[in-house]
């Protein structure tokens, strides 16, 4: 269960959440007051120094106290079973946000939230951000009041 932020008030904050993808990472925007996420944008992912310029530009306008990435769990994996390279992937990204932006990161089992996002009626070229969007709203809905 993901924990409340660390620093100024309890409920205070704005979050940044991603939807981690070889390609393109979702983004998506919120905060501790009302506890709504909403679709922010797309970052190209061509190249790790691009990838973290377009972050760092987001962290610099929207100030999180927080990220969160999306982990795409394998529901069928057996245990003790490898991980999947996705989920690798996904891990890596979100350590090096933590490390490059000093920023707590929590992770969301988002093993759905691209079928659920195609499902809510993103446009193609929205899914992503979409896919961030539904990430970070189930985050705030396993918040404890």
């Amino acid at each position: 269960m993901p924990e409340l932020p660390g620093r100024g008030t309890p409920h205070d904050g704005t979050i940044l959440a991603f939807d981690y993808g070889e390609k393109k990472i979702g983004v998506a925007l919120g905060n501790f007051i009302t506890r709504q996420a909403r679709a922010l944008t797309i970052v190209p992912n061509l190249s790790v120094e691009g990838r973290f310029a377009a972050v760092g530009a987001l962290i610099d306008e929207w100030t999180p106290v927080r990220l969160v990435v999306g982990m795409p769990v394998n529901p069928d994996a057996a245990p003790g079973e490898p991980e999947q390279p996705s989920i690798k992937l996904a891990r890596r990204f979100g350590n090096q946000l933590n490390g490059r932006f000093d920023l707590p990161v929590e992770w969301v089992d988002e093993r759905y939230s691209s079928r659920a996002a195609s499902m809510a009626g993103a446009k193609r070229g929205a899914l992503d951000a979409e896919a961030a969007r539904i990430i970070l709203q189930q985050y705030f809905d396993e918040l404890p009041l």
